[in-house]
């Protein structure tokens, strides 16, 4: 299926992506789109209805998570069974039950989640009064296409001191969310680059280049990305999570980040894409500066939201641009409106500018330090069979089980016991022996310190392993 008759009113008061996401589904339920039918990629959507693939991501977004249509890496949406779908519109007992198990989780170990119990409302709420009650008319308006400059000044001097990243609010972008962010960074690569993606890696970025853009899996090892892989391919791009790998935890060598510079050195189109995504949480050794503030030649383009140092409904994300690359920007894409509202970015700037948001980050690292050190403490009564990696920082961490049982078993039984956690195999593209022995990846941020040491041991109990003993299940 190359095209989709879909009516758009751009004069609508309804955004643009609820018209499509609407009427695709009618679609998909009324029989117009068959089931198994592949829909259109974004970059064809994107030509024949006139509208951003940003606007196309965020529709099919929605339809995926509602289960109309799957993702298949590489391959593109596909619609579901239209008996299943037809079951999800009816209000049967049998949905009822499916809903009742979805929340029967009692313990979530999401890598997403965070602390929500120690958000500073009050501060947070004498800005938001602020802002508003200055009643300032240019917030109803537009403002700059890349934000406004209050908040890039903020963001640039956080930056520098806390991340050695070294830029100009000139050459930072706003966006609502990496998912609005990193198709920006795509197309302006333009269409004949190829991507190295960690592998495993962030499911977020397969899914974004799956349509238009070719990449390469790239495996990884203790010491983040294997450049020496990365060699091998015609890759010009690489996504990389060096901080902090996703999913493994593992932190980019010194070695490997001269490598990988090294690498896009070679050649005047490659770049690297760093997603500094949980940084902020170092809980071992001195904090690792920033590919960015090491690259001498302006070859790395830098990504980070305020999701996990604050809260994920923020939806504020950005990119530091190489200054060459800004020029860019602003030649093709300037006349894009900034895609975060104003007043939260007003509201964010003042946070940060009187020293709110450090102090925030400075607590919050105390209480997810906290909460490791419980996971670590409890997982050591039951070591060698069950041991951690990737504990440096961030807000997840991996377990390696010394079992015969499989992955998905092991998510299985916890699921049986309402707890729920995530298979490393979740994160992998293609074929990759990754593991002797399986991995889960156990995200901590969520889970409240005074159930944390419970909730690991429930865990614990439901894959039927006891302390300190050679006898696993």
């Amino acid at each position: 299926m190359d095209f989709l008759m879909v009516q758009l009113n751009k004069d609508s008061k309804i955004p643009l992506y609820e018209q499509l996401y609407k009427g695709i589904k009618d679609a998909i339920i009324n029989g117009t789109i068959e089931e198994g039918s592949k829909l259109p990629s974004k970059k064809k959507l994107e030509d024949y209805l006139a509208i951003s693939q940003t606007t196309i991501e965020f529709a099919y977004s929605q339809l995926v998570a509602e289960g109309f249509i799957s993702s298949e890496p590489r391959k593109g949406y596909f619609v579901h069974n239209l008996e299943e779908l037809a079951l999800i519109e009816q209000p049967t007992p049998l949905v009822l039950q499916e809903e009742s198990e979805i929340d029967s989780y009692s313990i979530d170990f999401s890598p997403g989640k965070i602390d929500t119990e120690s958000f500073p409302f009050k501060v947070w709420r004498k800005y938001a009064k602020e802002v508003i009650s200055e009643g300032n008319k240019d917030f109803l308006l537009l403002g700059h296409p890349q934000g406004d400059y209050i908040l890039r000044e903020q963001i640039a001097s956080y930056l520098y001191q806390s991340r050695g990243v070294k830029c100009t609010p000139e050459q930072i972008i706003l966006g609502s969310g990496t998912e609005q962010i990193m198709p920006l960074v795509i197309r302006l690569l333009g269409r004949d680059a190829i991507y190295g993606i960690e592998n495993p890696g962030y499911p977020l970025t397969h899914h974004l280049l799956e349509d238009d853009q070719k990449s390469v899996p790239i495996p990884i090892d203790e010491d983040g990305v294997i450049v020496s892989k990365l060699e091998q391919t015609n890759a010009t791009v690489m996504y990389v999570t060096p901080s902090h790998q996703f999913p493994t935890g593992a932190v980019l060598s010194a070695t490997r980040r001269n490598q990988l510079l090294h690498w896009a050195y070679q050649q005047s189109n490659r770049y690297i894409i760093e997603d500094d995504y949980d940084s902020e949480f170092r809980y071992t050794g001195k904090p690792i500066p920033a590919l960015q503030g090491i690259d001498q030649n302006q070859r790395v383009i830098y990504l980070s939201t305020f999701s996990k140092s604050l809260m994920p409904s923020l939806r504020i994300a950005y990119a530091v641009l190489p200054k060459s690359l800004i020029a860019q920007y602003k030649k093709k894409y300037s006349y894009y409106a900034a895609t975060v509202p104003r007043m939260d970015q007003h509201l964010l700037a003042r946070f940060m500018e009187d020293g709110s948001f450090a102090k925030h980050l400075n607590k919050m690292r105390k209480i997810y330090k906290r909460k490791l050190e419980i996971i670590t403490k409890t997982i050591a009564e039951y070591e060698p069979i069950v041991t951690i990696s990737g504990e440096q920082a961030g807000m997840h961490l991996l377990l390696t089980i010394s079992t015969s049982k499989s992955e998905d078993e092991l998510v299985l039984l916890a699921k049986q016991a309402g707890i729920r956690v995530y298979g490393l195999q979740e994160y992998v593209t293609g074929e990759l022996d990754i593991a002797t022995y399986p991995k889960i990846v156990l995200g901590f941020g969520g889970i409240e310190v005074e159930i944390i040491n419970d909730a690991i041991t429930s865990l614990i109990n439901a894959w039927d392993i006891t302390k300190n003993t050679a006898d696993s299940i």
